[in-house]
């Protein structure tokens, strides 16, 4: 290429770099930057997709599938409700039904799988995936327990499978940008950090129903202790029963917390205490995950890290502080930034204007989580947002949910994944898998 030639693709690259830029509310210089690190991801031509299935066909699932058929062909789909399975594989072009993933995992032809099953599926799900020989992109929370996630990242070594969590924050220019910016001291030194999650639902009591006849009851349930069927318990709502999920805790929490990790550079890692309560008593006889909550923690580099739901009559609308909005809030001795979904905000519009310097640290570039999943596959690199990293994320959620179940202060150690001389609360690390839905599933 010609002198004359370079000049004007580099100034090509920066209107176009300016005008993402004007569009996203992005500096121009982080999509510059960004641009010349990033990956290119391209759907792949029909004879370059590779054959995937979908496990557990509800909206969640559904559009994680819809994402991936860009990328691969949807040739099989599973769930434990005859009708999600059926309107699953009209969606996706007769796909072939299965009530039983096992056998789904049977098939010689599949190269991954997208499980967007419920949380307490998750675990066993994956494992018996990458133990078949297929990669996983896995809808978060990734586990239901801190020992399932031992599990898991044991179990990716031993295969060598690519597994994506589906915390799609990873591929959000925006988080990226705020935790560069934290990571690099922008703000002088990390004081505090504030994930503020939504409140979740205080409903009930809920009355036992006839089971659908579409429905395996006693199979959706898998390792949880049996109970009567109770509409509220299944599909949309089960994240907000302690035996299936965390509540907005686990859901939420898995995203934001997961960013709060990021920018502290403990994705790998976690507190070392943690002090939680229920702001509110939950209704007898209805949901059981706590709707409001604060949990408080520390970090072994001094930084301290806040927690909560907002509150149910005030849900939102701007950055914490000011009409308290979802998102995360990273608090220095020069000033702070917000993020939310689509929203950067900072004390000083300067923090987020000037450039970081030529050495600054720079984070792993992906701007399509999903695309970055199949990108994997073929490379065989880690992605964006790995076995490791989704289960520390959640490890911070699982922990604050046991303090405030325990109602106590509790002292982790981050490298044994142990608490620390607290035989009560090492107990909640697992909990007891009813049969025959106990790891020999897997």
């Amino acid at each position: 290429m010609s002198s004359g030639n370079r000049t004007l693709s580099r100034r090509r690259f920066l209107r176009t770099s300016a005008a993402i830029a004007a569009g996203s509310g992005l500096p121009a210089w982080f999509v510059e930057v960004s641009r010349g690190y990033a990956a290119t991801t391209k759907p792949a031509s029909p004879n370059d997709k590779p054959s995937i299935a979908l496990i557990g066909c509800g909206g969640q699932g559904r559009y994680d599938a819809t994402l991936a058929a860009k990328f691969a062909n949807i040739v099989a789909v599973c769930d434990v409700d005859a009708k999600r399975a059926e309107a699953a594989s009209k969606q996706f072009n007769g796909a072939k039904v299965y009530n039983d993933f096992r056998k789904l995992l049977e098939r010689a032809d599949l190269h991954a799988v997208i499980n967007g099953t419920p949380d307490h599926w998750h675990t066993f799900i994956n494992i018996a995936a990458m133990k078949a020989g297929k990669d996983v992109y896995s809808e978060k929370p990734l586990t239901l327990t801190i020992d399932e996630g031992k599990r898991l990242i044991a179990v990716m070594r031993e295969t060598k499978r690519v597994l994506q969590t589906g915390s799609q924050q990873r591929s959000d220019a925006r988080f990226r940008l705020a935790c560069e910016l934290v990571r690099n001291h922008r703000m002088g030194k990390l004081k505090h950090v504030t994930t503020l999650l939504p409140a979740g639902p205080r409903k009930g009591p809920f009355n036992p129903a006839p089971v659908p006849p579409e429905l395996d009851w006693d199979f959706w349930q898998g390792q949880t202790p049996f109970v009567p069927y109770v509409r509220e318990r299944c599909h949309g709502s089960f994240r907000y029963w302690w035996e299936y999920s965390g509540g907005t805790m686990t859901d939420w929490g898995a995203h934001h917390n997961d960013i709060a990790l990021w920018g502290l550079g403990l994705e790998r890692s976690g507190p070392v205490t943690i002090e939680g309560k229920p702001l509110v008593e939950m209704i007898p006889g209805g949901f059981t995950a706590s709707a409001e909550y604060r949990v408080e923690y520390t970090y072994a580099n001094g930084v301290t890290h806040t927690c909560r739901s907002t509150t149910a009559d005030n849900p939102g609308g701007g950055a914490i502080g000011q009409g308290e909005h979802h998102g995360v809030k990273f608090e220095g001795i020069d000033g702070w930034i917000f993020v939310t979904r689509g929203k950067i905000e900072t004390s000083n519009p300067e923090l987020l204007t000037e450039p970081l310097s030529a050495g600054a640290i720079r984070f792993y570039v992906s701007d399509d989580h999903m695309g970055n999943f199949f990108d994997c596959i073929r490379s065989r690199k880690q992605p964006v947002c790995d076995v490791e990293i989704g289960h520390r994320s959640v490890s911070v959620c699982h922990l604050g949910v046991i303090s405030i179940r325990i109602g106590r202060k509790l002292h982790w150690d981050p490298d044994g994944e142990q608490f620390v001389g607290d035989a009560e609360a090492n107990k909640w690390l697992a909990r007891p898998q009813r049969k025959p839905w106990t790891y020999d599933l897997a």
